[in-house]
Formats: C-alpha cells, sequence, structure tokens
C-alpha cells in the first residue's frame, strides 16, 4: 500500500506501510463496552523527531491506555487499549505520526495484555 503525506510537513510522500493482521475487538465479560488492544511497531524516521510525547498526547485525547517506547533497533513500539473506534483513530495517526516523522513501515499485532490496572497512556523505558 502507498501512502500520501498530505497532512504533515513529511517530504516521504510515498512511505510504505504494511500491517501483518488485523486485531478484532474483544468483549471484557464484565463491561458491556468492547475493548480493542493492539500492539504496533513503526519503523522509519521515528526517533528524535518526538514521537512519543505526540503518541502519548494523542493517546491520551483519546481515552486509551497503554503504552510507547522506543527501540534499540530505531523503531517505536506502542500498546494501545480503549474503545475500538478510537484505537483504529490511532493506527490511523501513527501511520503518518508526528510532523517531523517519516514513517515507512507499520505492523499491527493483537494484544491479549491486560491493562486493566493501568490508569493512562504513558511512556516507557527503551528496549
Amino acid at each position: 500500500m502507498t501512502m500520501n503525506n498530505n497532512n504533515n510537513n513529511n517530504t516521504n510522500n510515498n512511505a510504505t506501510t504494511t500491517t501483518n493482521c488485523t486485531a478484532s475487538a474483544t468483549s471484557n465479560p464484565s463491561s458491556s463496552n468492547p475493548t480493542k488492544t493492539v500492539r504496533v511497531m513503526i519503523k522509519g524516521r521515528v526517533q528524535g523527531v518526538f514521537y512519543r510525547n505526540w503518541t502519548v498526547e494523542n493517546a491520551i485525547g483519546l481515552g486509551l491506555k497503554g503504552w510507547v517506547r522506543n527501540r534499540r533497533d530505531g523503531s517505536v513500539e506502542a500498546l494501545f487499549s480503549g474503545d475500538p473506534k478510537a484505537v483504529d483513530e490511532m493506527e490511523q495517526r501513527c501511520r503518518r505520526g508526528p510532523p517531523e516523522a517519516v514513517v515507512t513501515g507499520f505492523q499491527v499485532f493483537p494484544s491479549n495484555e491486560d491493562l486493566t490496572a493501568q490508569e493512562s497512556f504513558h511512556r516507557k523505558s527503551t528496549v
């Protein structure tokens, strides 16, 4: 799939995105609200461009739980959990990233990580 990054100041207008699998919403038996949880891997120029801070701000704005962290290989990894529409919106935002980022690869994996005790979205240390 080819993306056009007209919505920000990126100079790379042909960023390639790859989605390995699509996560479906899963229902929490103790709640009538469905929750979707996914882990994403973002590659490209995504470190040193405030990608993590941008992710925290956007995820909190969408009411998501989870985390974001840099990886030593130069990628960024994040876990998003919440309303399925909000998670889908966050995935779309991360495909573009902040203005200085150039996303060249994007993978989504379903996750069963339990975030019920977590209060909000946060940054984690580099791995």
